[in-house]
Order: C-alpha cells, then sequence, then structure tokens
C-alpha cells in the first residue's frame, strides 16, 4: 500500500506495523504528528470496531521524562514501546534515558528525538546524536520518508535483539515534508505480555549497575559491527577517489538534488546509522581520498569525530571550515556552493520578495492578551518591577505590543528564577507560566516557592490546553487550584480570573492585593484557548 505521509507519519505507521503497544510523549514540535496520527489511528480503529491487532496506549504524558519512564515500564513487561519528543525534550528525559542503557531493555524501545536547525520553535539547536553517543546506543538517522518507515521496523527488532534502547533522530525538514511511503499489508501483532526473568538488569543499585555497565561497554563492538554492515549505510565509489562526500540522513537528499543537476565525481558514503562506521570510512581512505566533505544537518558531530577516524593528510570539510554553514538548516543551495566553490543562487529555493516577514503574534481575542494587559499595568506601578516568562504561546509576551518579559529559559524556569530573584531582593518579582508547562516543570519551583515562603507572584495563565503545539490536552485541566493548595499554597492567595477586557479592574486588583502580600501567592487567569474553543464549538454544532 502507497500513503502520501509526513516523516513524522511515516515514523507512527511505522511503529504501529512493527507491533507497537504505546506510544510516551508530550507534545513539542517538530515531534507532536507523531502521537497525534497513532490517536488518529486508534479513534478510527475503536469507531470501526477493528481492534484485531490491540490496543495501543496513546495518552499524552506529563512531560518528556515521566513519558520515558513510562515506555521503560512498558518496555520492561516484553511490550514495544516508542517515546517521542523534541530535542530540548531530551534533556528533560535525560536521566531515565542514560539509566535506560544501563537497566537495557525487554520490549523493544525506540526514542524519537526531533531536532530543530534554524530554531524554527525552539530555545537552541542542539544535535540529539549527542545524546546516543554520551549513552552509547545505536543512533538511527532516516534520510527520506520511506527510510523513516523502514527504519521503526529494523529499529524495534534491533533494539530486542541487542536488548538496548535506540534512539532514532530526525530533523524539522524530514518530520514536516511529505513522500510517498510504501507500508507493508499485515502489521506485525503485539509482543505478549512477558516480564524479564533476570530482574536484577532493572535495579541500578551499584553493585548491579556495574556489571550491567560493563555489558554496555563490551557491546560497543556488536553495536559498531552493526552499523557496518547495515544496509542503510552505503558506499557509492565516483569517478574521482581523490574526493569523498560523507552525508547524513536529510543532508542526503540536498546532495541529491545538486546532483540531478549536474554529475558528481566524488565518491559518496551515506550513513543514517551510528556508531560511524570504521570499516566504510577506512575504505574511503583506502581508494585514495585526499579530502572529505561533510554534509551534516545539525551540529558537526560526525565533522569532529571524523577527524580522529582518517589520518591528518586527508582534509575534513565541512561546518567547522566555513564551506557549511556553522549554524542553521542545510539547504540545496549552500551545498551546491560547497561542492561548486561559489554561489550559484536557485530560484526553486530564493524566497519570493513578494513574502513579507510576518513576526508570530498572540491570536485576537486571547486570553494572554488580557492577562499581559492587566500584567504591565500592576507591574509599572512599581519601579523596577521584573516578568520572568515560560515557555508557550505567552512567551510572545516578550513581543511588541506587550513587551512584558524580562527572561525566559526553559520549560518551567519561570517560577524558580522569580523565586531566585526574590531571594536576591527584587521586588515585585513575577512569573508567568501556562497550564501545560506548569504540570510539566513548573510545580516542583512552586513548592521550592512555598518552602522558603518566597515573596513571587506566580501567574498561571489557563487556556485549558497545550495551545503552542496545536491545543493537545493538558494535564492539569480542573485540578490547578487543588495542585497549587497540595503544594503548600496559602487558600486565601491562590486566586483565579477571568481574563476578558470587561474584569481588567478585578484582574489588576487582585494582582496589586497578591504584591502587597509577603509570600507566595498564585493567580490562575482561566479561559479557554480562542482556537480550541471554535474547534469545541464547531464540534456541538
Amino acid at each position: 500500500m502507497k500513503h502520501l505521509l509526513l516523516g513524522d507519519e511515516a515514523i507512527a505507521q511505522g511503529a504501529i506495523d512493527a507491533g507497537l503497544s504505546g506510544v510516551y510523549a508530550y507534545p513539542g514540535t517538530p515531534s507532536t504528528e507523531i502521537t497525534e496520527y497513532i490517536q488518529l489511528c486508534e479513534k478510527r480503529k475503536a469507531l470501526s470496531g477493528d481492534e484485531a491487532q490491540g490496543k495501543i496506549f496513546c495518552q499524552w504524558a506529563t512531560n518528556e521524562k515521566t513519558a520515558m519512564e513510562g515506555a521503560l515500564g512498558m518496555s520492561y513487561m516484553g511490550k514495544r514501546a516508542l517515546v517521542c519528543m523534541k530535542h530540548v525534550g531530551m534533556n528533560v528525559c535525560a536521566d531515565a534515558f542514560m539509566n535506560a542503557a544501563i537497566t537495557g531493555v525487554n520490549g523493544g524501545l525506540v526514542v524519537v528525538a526531533a531536532d530543530d536547525p534554524s530554531m524554527h520553535s525552539s530555545q537552541n539547536e542542539q544535535d540529539s546524536r549527542f545524546y546516543a553517543k554520551f549513552a552509547m546506543i545505536p543512533c538511527l538517522e532516516p534520510s527520506n520518508q520511506q527510510e523513516a518507515y523502514d527504519m521503526m521496523h529494523y529499529a524495534f527488532d534491533l533494539s530486542e535483539s541487542l536488548r538496548t534502547p535506540i534512539l532514532l533522530r530526525v530533523t524539522t525538514r524530514m518530520a514536516h515534508s511529505r513522500a510517498v511511503v510504501e507500508t507493508m499489508d499485515t502489521p506485525r501483532e503485539q509482543n505478549l505480555l512477558s516480564a524479564p526473568e533476570n530482574t536484577n538488569h532493572f535495579i541500578l543499585l551499584p553493585a548491579f549497575a556495574r556489571k550491567n555497565y560493563a555489558e554496555l561497554v563490551e557491546a560497543q563492538a556488536d553495536f559498531l559491527q552493526i552499523s557496518e554492515e547495515s544496509v542503510f549505510n552505503t558506499y557509492t565509489k565516483g569517478s574521482n577517489l581523490k574526493k569523498a562526500i560523507l552525508t547524513t540522513g536529510i543532508a542526503y537528499n540536498y546532495l541529491m538534488e545538486v546532483c540531478a543537476e549536474r554529475s558528481l565525481e566524488a565518491s559518496v558514503l551515506k550513513i543514517t546509522q551510528y556508531p560511524l562506521p570504521q570499516a566504510l570510512i577506512d575504505q574511503i581512505v583506502a581508494d585514495g581520498a585526499e579530502e572529505i566533505m561533510v554534509m551534516e544537518e545539525g551540529q558537526p558531530v560526525v565533522e569532529e569525530l571524523l577527524r580522529g577516524m582518517v589520518p591528518s593528510t586527508v582534509a575534513v570539510k565541512g561546518r567547522l571550515t566555513g564551506d557549511l554553514p556553522r549554524m542553521g538548516e542545510l539547504t540545496p543551495d549552500c551545498v551546491r556552493e560547497a561542492l561548486i566553490g561559489k554561489h550559484t543562487p536557485d530560484s526553486r529555493f530564493a524566497i519570493p520578495e513578494l513574502i513579507v516577514p510576518r513576526p508570530p503574534a498572540l491570536c485576537q481575542g486571547c486570553g494572554h492578551r488580557d492577562m499581559y494587559a492587566a500584567l504591565n499595568e500592576v507591574a509599572a506601578e512599581h519601579e523596577g518591577a521584573k516578568i520572568f516568562g515560560d515557555i508557550g504561546c505567552y512567551t510572545l509576551g516578550a513581543l511588541s505590543p506587550f513587551h512584558a518579559i524580562h527572561a525566559c529559559v526553559e520549560m518551567g524556569a519561570s517560577i524558580t528564577m522569580a523565586k531566585g530573584a526574590a531571594d536576591a531582593g527584587q521586588f515585585p518579582s513575577f512569573a508567568v507560566i501556562g497550564d501545560s508547562t506548569f504540570t510539566h516543570s513548573g510545580m516542583t519551583g512552586l513548592l521550592d516557592c512555598v518552602n522558603s515562603k518566597a515573596n513571587v507572584v506566580v501567574l498561571i495563565s489557563d487556556n485549558l490546553t497545550t495551545g503552542m503545539t496545536g491545543g493537545q490536552d493538558s494535564a492539569g485541566t480542573g485540578r490547578l487550584e487543588a495542585i497549587c493548595l497540595g503544594l503548600g499554597v496559602e487558600p486565601e492567595h491562590v486566586r483565579v480570573v477571568v481574563p476578558l477586557p470587561k474584569n481588567m479592574d478585578e484582574i489588576k486588583q487582585v494582582l496589586r492585593e497578591e504584591v502587597a502580600y509577603n509570600g507566595t501567592s498564585v493567580v490562575i487567569a482561566r479561559r479557554e484557548c480562542i482556537q480550541t474553543l471554535k474547534r469545541h464549538l464547531k464540534a456541538k454544532k
């Protein structure tokens, strides 16, 4: 069967057809569509009554750490589990991810990290391949949608045969571009429930962990051999053996686009499975390569490693040498320039003058707008007031017309940064955080505030959804007051307001009262996201 699929959808369909039992994820662009596709397939399956392949667990997790831990628990019971997140989510789940490499797995466990070079919707350009090397586990990086689909079957089989998690890394262009994908006719059945016989492997007491780690180190030779023999790593000799090109992932696509325009004399080593296949690299050198151009999306991971794998007489070029841009995504244009040696812009990839840049802005009618309008007025009444923001739609409050945020670093940081500022003597100190981000990683910061009686005002802008990534369920909906009270905030200082222009005087008065209180306050500004409200009203018709 053939389907036109996004890269994310190809990954999801591949996982389903490989006998998936559960997907664990927190929404994050560009990974969100993987879980949404599986959820949609499950809804269709339930409506049709076709559940012959078994149900797939597909509820959003509270954050990436709990997602990784849930998937590890499912794997422990012999089932195949998938974990999905954007690259910065790897930081959140790092503790569980790194230790999963030590415990190993029972059922197949695949972790998908969707990197975002050029920072289309992210705080940084970090490269998740570093995490695979850090954890010493195999990594896959598809170069097209068909490979993304095929690699899911391969990854789950490989995970179970090696008893280790597998990292599959994609980037924004792979995740969000479409291509025809040929899928299998009959999906694999889900694994039966079966706990591991050696339970010590999953108990990381030092005595057990040392033994497990020794096994992981010993397995590195096997991981390398499998990579060297992988069908996903290919070496094609060129007519000029003195020059070679090493590509990874979607960079191979860009190279092929340029090759379609002009013949390529250099040899090409396509790498989409790691660790780096030493034998194939040695073959390039043995064939007489004097120069290797490395084309990789993201940071110069391979370029740096390659310098220690080839003789010093072989010139290694790429992002570090300036032959390719040091930052941002690769494009067919910059690949062409690196090969030809001069800039030759192609009209197919140039941005038309007709297109005018349009900075992002909060939707008209959004409750965040009214919250910021009130907050700015109250903050202006105090010289030097500081507002610490967080990750979500409301981060746009840093831009025109509000210019309300003075700092925004990562998920959950607003509350603890506001606390640290208050500890330093800052007054007033505000934190603005969304409902989904609060349950993701803001609750522990609020507990710190309560425990030290920090003089901060926390505004939870509750739009009843995870708005920034498309309106997924929010873990704390209907329970935010109970959570704040459970964490120890005084009941009289947990306040709820409705952010509407008609309520502006009330909202400002509540904020003034909480600024005057010497302690930790929480003001919940609750109004449904205007986009999800439209969808809900349409569904009722």
